[in-house]
């Protein structure tokens, strides 16, 4: 019991040891952050041209929260994905430790991707959605800050991790974790999960921001079984078995 308990107890030390430097870091960030709030709600209200209101005494000062919150995990993403490499590089040979730096580069490649792809396509065309949804109804758009920022920081985040989906798969299948026969047999079940997500990360909920969000997950996921059949270690096969072959 002991011995097989020891490798698990050290996996577990080195997961809390490498998530308390992450979050020591968003910490750092979040505080540097947090001066430059104002900026950034007013960077992120450019789809909605009118002014953002608040009706609670405390909604501000929650919404630069988390609005510094985001900006302090962007600027950590370096951080987290050089912790999660270092957490995966002991399982790996030593001639693919040396992916390092261009696995690191590409990590970060997509994150900002994911943003990017948020931030000029889904969230434009959310936010224009339920707008002009609303005034072809003639109702006046007065939206609340804190919605407004709790709705783009949920978006934003999810779409930069969601896009790391195929890079973690090929990673994990690289070093035996997963394969790849697994990963397609269990499509169905990632496309549910896909969509509980959607549906919990969303602030509405509504149909159509499930499926904004859940049909680039369904295809990240495919993405990322492509990456695992390229990338995955290949079965060793034991000296009996290819001798039962031959």
């Amino acid at each position: 019991m002991t011995r097989i308990g020891h490798p698990l107890q050290r996996h577990v030390r080195e997961i809390k040891k490498r998530l308390l430097f992450v979050g020591g870091t968003i910490l750092v960030f979040f505080v540097a952050a947090f001066s430059y709030a104002e900026w950034l709600i007013d960077w992120f209200k450019r789809p909605f041209k009118d002014d953002l209101i608040f009706y609670a005494p405390a909604e501000a000062l929650f919404a630069s929260i988390k609005i510094s919150f985001l900006a302090a995990v962007i600027a950590s993403v370096p951080v987290i994905l050089y912790q999660f490499w270092k957490f995966i590089a002991p399982a790996l040979l030593q001639k693919e430790q040396r992916w390092a730096i261009p696995l690191f580069l590409l990590g970060l490649g997509f994150f900002i991707l994911g943003l990017v792809f948020c931030n000029l396509i889904i969230l434009p065309l959310v936010i224009n959605f339920f707008v002009t949804f609303g005034m072809d109804r003639s109702l006046t758009p007065e939206l609340a800050v804190g919605t407004y920022v709790d709705f783009n920081v949920k978006f934003l985040l999810a779409f930069g991790f969601a896009f790391e989906i195929p890079l973690v798969l090929s990673l994990l299948a690289r070093v035996g974790v997963v394969q790849h026969e697994v990963l397609a047999r269990y499509r169905k079940h990632a496309a549910m999960v896909s969509l509980i997500l959607s549906a919990v990360v969303t602030p509405d909920a509504t149909l159509f921001t499930m499926l904004l969000m859940a049909v680039p997950l369904i295809i990240l996921y495919e993405i990322g079984i492509l990456g695992a059949k390229v990338f995955g270690r290949k079965p060793q096969v034991s000296e009996g078995d290819q001798a039962a072959t031959v």
